[in-house]
């Protein structure tokens, strides 16, 4: 799960990403002391974890943590986010912070699979044999990744989406919920997969997919 030594964490989002990851963490005796969010309007979720705002935020609460790499931290930012996640994670690891992984007491992850840096498995999420999963992926609720899938860096997998084996996903893919992708597609840097979506083929860098059988229907900016 995480190294022993960390028993408390912040949070960087502060929308539902931050609810699903704090009652996880809560699980595996990390506990939640600060959050962060650069929407200067966001509100916190929690009414005991008050909320700061945007890097200022974030420097004056770390100006008085005397040691800040016994902190562990989590971006709770998904959906089409995936670079900000990357980015926010590097940020967060270069001030001394240390990344954690999220792994959800009823998730179930294969020995032999490679979780990167700040990983998200979810409740019910399936990561099976073999499987490689990039930094700040997220694979979220009752999701599954078959075995031998090869998932890039920033990736999130929506609730219930179904990766059959040997599938490949770039950088900063997006897979709606309840999505299938079957055996061996390719799914090029920063697609997006439409809730529901059925991809028979291989789907170019950018591309959005919708439908059964999947079809292009625009590209990502």
């Amino acid at each position: 799960m995480t190294e022993p030594e960390i028993a408390k964490m912040v949070l960087w989002g502060a929308t539902g990403q931050a609810r699903v990851l704090r009652e996880c963490m809560a699980a595996h005796g990390v506990s939640l002391v600060a959050i962060f969010d650069n929407n200067s309007r966001t509100v916190s979720p929690f009414a005991d974890i008050p909320i700061r705002h945007g890097t200022a935020g974030f420097e004056e609460w770390l100006s008085g943590e005397p040691a800040p790499s016994s902190i562990g931290f989590l971006v709770a930012i998904g959906g089409e986010n995936g670079a900000a996640r990357i980015e926010l994670q590097r940020m967060l690891r270069g001030r001394g912070l240390t990344p954690l992984t999220a792994r959800h007491r009823t998730a179930f992850i294969a020995p032999s699979a490679t979780l990167g840096v700040g990983a998200q498995i979810l409740a019910h999420a399936t990561i099976c044999v073999d499987v490689r999963l990039g930094e700040s992926v997220i694979v979220n609720t009752a999701a599954s990744v078959d075995h031998e899938c090869e998932v890039g860096d920033g990736v999130h997998i929506a609730p219930g989406a179904r990766l059959a084996g040997g599938v490949v996903l770039g950088r900063c893919v997006t897979i709606g919920t309840g999505a299938i992708i079957l055996p061996r597609v390719r799914i090029g840097d920063g697609a997006v997969v439409g809730a529901g979506a059925v991809v028979l083929r291989d789907v170019g860098a950018r591309e959005v997919v919708v439908g059964n059988p999947a079809r292009v229907v625009g590209t990502r900016r």
